[in-house]
C-alpha cells in the first residue's frame, strides 16, 4: 500500500513538473501555426484578384440615449474616424490589430500627431505580431507626447502563466473624448478602404463607456505605475442595452463565446450570422444545428474565398454537418467579407472583432458589443439581406465533392484548435 501511495505521489509530481512545459508548448504552437498559415497564404493568394467591395451603405438607429451608426465600407468609416479625431479636445484611445504603413495608415499617424500637438491625451495599442512586416520607422513618426503600447504576442512574464501572458491583440476600438466610440472588423489600411466588405459600429452617448473600459483594461495590465495608466471614469448609466463583452487573456476571461451560445440557444425564429472564418468548437456548432432542427431560420454567411486559404479549407470541414442539418450556408462571392456580426429573432445583435474560431474565442484579445433592441436589429438585418444579394447558397451537391477534398478536410482537423 505504501509503495502504491509513493508511486502515485511521484506520478503526480512528474505531472506537475511537466504541466508548465506542456502549457508552454501549446501556447507556442498557436503563433507558430499562425505564422506557417500566413506564409502559405502569401504564396497561394498572390494571384487572387483584388475586387472592389460592394457598399451596402450606412445605417442608423437610436438605442436608449446613444446614437448608433453601422458602417459597411472602409472609406466612409475612415473619413468619419479622422473627422472625430480632428475634433477631439481631451482624450483619444485606440486599439487595433493591423496598422498598415500606406496612405491610409499615414493619415491616422498625422491625425494622432495633430491631436497630441493641441494637447489631447492619446493612448494607442497595436499588435506586435500582426505588424511584424511594418518597419518600426513608421510608428516612430508618432509624437513623443503619444503613449504607445506595441502588445507582444508573448510577454516577458510568459513563463509565469503561458495562457495569461500570450495572445494576439485582435480588438479594433477607437474612443474620442469618452463620448464617441467605434468597434468592429476594420483594421487600418488602404486595402480595407475599398476591397474588403466589413462592418464597424459607431456609438455616440453613454454606450461608449464599456468600449473605453475595454481599452483601459488592456493598457493598465501592462503599466503598473498608476501615473501611466488610463484613469477610470464613471459610467453615465448603470444598465444599458449596449453591453460590451471583451476577451482579456491576461485575466483568463473569454465571455464572447458564451455570449454567442446564449443567444443561439434562446433563438426562436432566426439566427443570421456573418463571419470571415468559421472554425467553431463542437458546442458552438451544435447550438446552431440544434436551433435549425427546432425550426429556427439559421443562416451562416462566410466568404467564398477569404484572405486565408488555409482558413477556408478548415471551414469547409464543417460544411457537411451543416448541409446535412437545416443550417443554410451562404458563400459571399463579391469580395472578401470580414464582418463579425449576428442578429437573433430581430431583437438581439452583436457587432465586434471576434471571428467564430478558437483563436478569437479562446486566445485573442477581442471586443464585441451586444445590443438588445429591435430597431437596431432591424437595421442589422437590412445589412445581412444586402450582403445575401451577393451570396450563393451551398447546396446538397457539396456532399458529392471530390474525395481528395474530403481527405484534405480530415487531414486538417488537428489544426482546428489553433485557428
Amino acid at each position: 500500500m505504501g509503495s502504491t501511495s509513493r508511486n502515485l505521489r511521484q506520478g503526480i509530481g512528474r505531472l506537475r513538473a511537466i504541466a508548465p512545459w506542456a502549457a508552454a508548448g501549446a501556447a507556442c504552437a498557436v503563433p507558430l501555426t499562425i505564422g506557417a498559415s500566413m506564409a502559405i497564404d502569401l504564396l497561394q493568394k498572390r494571384d487572387r484578384e483584388q475586387r472592389e467591395a460592394p457598399r451596402p451603405g450606412t445605417f442608423h438607429a437610436d438605442v436608449e440615449d446613444s446614437q448608433l451608426s453601422i458602417f459597411t465600407d472602409g472609406e466612409t468609416l475612415y473619413e468619419d474616424m479622422l473627422a472625430e479625431i480632428a475634433s477631439a479636445t481631451e482624450s483619444i484611445q485606440m486599439e487595433t490589430f493591423i496598422w498598415k504603413n500606406d496612405e491610409m495608415g499615414q493619415k491616422f499617424v498625422d491625425a494622432f500627431n495633430a491631436a497630441a500637438r493641441r494637447g489631447v491625451t492619446v493612448h494607442l495599442i497595436y499588435d506586435g505580431f500582426a505588424n511584424l512586416s511594418i518597419p518600426r520607422s513608421f510608428y516612430e513618426q508618432l509624437s513623443m507626447r503619444i503613449k504607445v503600447l506595441r502588445l507582444p504576442t508573448v510577454a516577458r512574464k510568459f513563463w509565469k502563466g503561458p495562457m495569461r501572458f500570450s495572445g494576439l491583440n485582435h480588438s479594433k476600438i477607437l474612443v474620442i473624448d469618452n463620448k464617441i466610440a467605434y468597434v468592429g472588423g476594420f483594421n487600418i489600411g488602404s486595402l480595407y478602404a475599398r476591397h474588403w466588405r466589413d462592418t464597424h459600429l459607431k456609438a455616440a452617448g453613454p454606450g461608449t463607456w464599456g468600449l473605453r473600459q475595454a481599452i483601459a483594461e488592456v493598457w493598465n495590465q501592462y503599466h503598473d505605475d498608476t501615473d501611466k495608466q488610463i484613469p477610470w471614469v464613471a459610467p453615465t448609466a448603470w444598465e444599458s442595452k449596449l453591453r460590451v463583452s471583451a476577451n482579456q487573456p491576461v485575466q483568463l476571461i473569454y465571455p464572447i463565446r458564451s455570449m454567442y451560445i446564449n443567444a443561439f440557444e434562446r433563438a426562436q425564429e432566426r439566427i443570421w450570422l456573418t463571419t470571415p472564418y468559421f472554425i467553431p468548437d463542437q458546442q458552438l456548432l451544435r447550438s446552431l444545428i440544434e436551433a435549425a432542427e427546432r425550426g429556427v431560420d439559421v443562416r451562416v454567411m462566410v466568404p467564398q474565398e477569404s484572405n486565408h486559404i488555409l482558413g477556408d479549407s478548415l471551414s469547409r470541414g464543417f460544411f457537411e454537418q451543416m448541409v446535412r442539418s437545416k443550417v443554410t450556408v451562404l458563400l459571399y462571392t463579391a469580395s472578401m467579407i470580414h464582418a463579425k456580426i449576428a442578429t437573433v429573432d430581430g431583437i438581439w445583435s452583436t457587432v465586434g472583432t471576434a471571428n467564430i474560431d478558437r483563436l478569437s474565442l479562446t486566445f485573442n484579445y477581442e471586443t464585441n458589443v451586444e445590443i438588445i433592441d429591435d430597431q437596431f436589429a432591424s437595421e442589422m438585418e437590412k445589412v445581412f439581406l444586402k450582403d445575401a444579394e451577393h451570396s450563393k447558397v451551398l447546396g446538397r451537391d457539396w456532399l458529392d465533392r471530390h474525395p481528395l477534398t474530403q481527405v484534405i478536410e480530415v487531414a486538417l482537423r488537428p489544426m482546428r484548435p489553433f485557428l
